[in-house]
């Protein structure tokens, strides 16, 4: 009878405990980032009133990042040996950022962005503790690069509600 391999072992200089712990905090940057994703494809459908254009174009180039951020987020958690949350109910638990009722005035929408781009660093900035002391300079390659982006965009979107 043929012996079935159940794959190979991740063996990249991480602990399996560490890398696990890791994957969970990914996950969480996960659901976070799929959830601003998803709100602010919200936001882009249903914007209205004078600064329609702008905000429809903006919400836009957010939520098409975001869109190409997730897989990124995902392949890093698989990279790592786990699997990458991928439903509703799973981001529903893992995420710190709320869902939104309705379907508020653009200004409301504005702030509500700005707060879910700020939970995504927040996010993304605990996990730094683990990945540093497992000297995992790959995944904060990403977190870096996810939280430059982030931060730049809550920037702008805060802009936009100064009188």
């Amino acid at each position: 009878m043929p012996s079935h391999k159940k794959g190979h072992a991740v063996d990249i200089g991480i602990a399996p405990n560490t890398r696990q712990e890791i994957a969970q905090g990914l996950s969480r940057f996960l659901a976070d980032s799929y959830t601003l994703y998803l709100k602010t494809h919200n936001f882009h459908w249903n914007v209205t009133g004078p600064m329609f254009q702008t905000l429809h174009l903006l919400f836009e180039t957010q939520y098409t990042e975001l869109a190409l951020a997730v897989d990124l987020i995902a392949e890093r958690i698989r990279a790592l040996g786990f699997p990458a949350p991928g439903t509703y109910s799973e981001y529903a638990k893992l995420s710190s950022i709320p869902e939104t009722p309705g379907v508020p005035k653009a200004k409301e929408m504005i702030q509500l962005l700005v707060e879910g781009q700020e939970a995504v660093v927040k996010t993304a900035r605990s996990l730094f503790p683990i990945v540093d002391s497992a000297n995992d300079e790959v995944t904060a390659d990403l977190l870096t690069q996810r939280m430059q982006i982030h931060e730049k965009n809550a920037w702008m979107l805060r802009s936009l509600l100064e009188e």
